[in-house]
């Protein structure tokens, strides 16, 4: 394994904002990608859950954005 493809990994394995999934800020394909399931799963998730607005809220402005990818 190169360094490059294990630096891939590390930024693989923490959770997210995604860059490419994303319908408002990319908080459910950022979860969605880390846990390798479907975005749309997540979003479905989101909308049964109570309070959904509140959390996807708090997500929003604690989750990091994804590095720029070349």
């Amino acid at each position: 394994m190169t360094l490059c493809e294990g630096r891939r990994n590390e930024l693989k394995n923490q959770l997210r904002k995604s860059r490419t999934d994303k319908s408002i800020s990319g908080v459910c394909g950022g979860i969605a990608e880390f846990f390798d399931i479907s975005s749309l799963g997540v979003r479905l998730i989101f909308l049964i859950l109570p309070a959904n607005v509140l959390i996807y809220i708090i997500l929003a402005n604690t989750m990091r954005d994804s590095p720029p990818s070349l």
